[in-house]
């Protein structure tokens, strides 16, 4: 059964904005630091953002500082991430994970983060 189920994707020419949604089972979001990664053709899946449920703990990579932010809507089980200014290179499927515990680091290691949603494409043409 689906526990995760990201949205939002889409295509956007370059400049232009998206805002990707993740909702997720309660007993799987509540106690979890959210986060988004993404995995372009021919690259391995690297985090993007991560966002603890509660006290504004907020993680970027340093390609998504500035352009992108994460948010939760903790009563709707849902987080999100709005992208501004995106760029050719942004174009990936981009995919939603819970990790393990309460916060993440910005090193966004895999094995740390047991379930993911299915993904959502991202394609910015130039």
């Amino acid at each position: 059964q689906v526990q995760l189920v990201d949205s939002g994707g889409g295509r956007v020419q370059a400049g232009g904005s998206l805002r990707l949604s993740c909702a997720a089972s309660g007993d799987i979001y509540s106690n979890r630091c959210m986060s988004w990664f993404r995995q372009a053709p021919g690259k391995e899946r690297e985090g993007v953002a991560g966002m603890a449920p509660r006290g504004g703990w907020i993680v970027y990579a340093d390609s998504a500082k500035g352009r992108f932010t994460i948010s939760r809507d903790n009563a709707k089980n849902t987080v999100y991430l709005e992208m501004n200014s995106l760029k050719p290179e942004d174009t990936a499927m981009y995919y939603c994970a819970a990790h393990r515990g309460f916060f993440c680091s910005d090193r966004f290691a895999l094995d740390e983060y047991n379930y993911w949603g299915q993904g959502t494409q991202v394609t910015v043409s130039s």
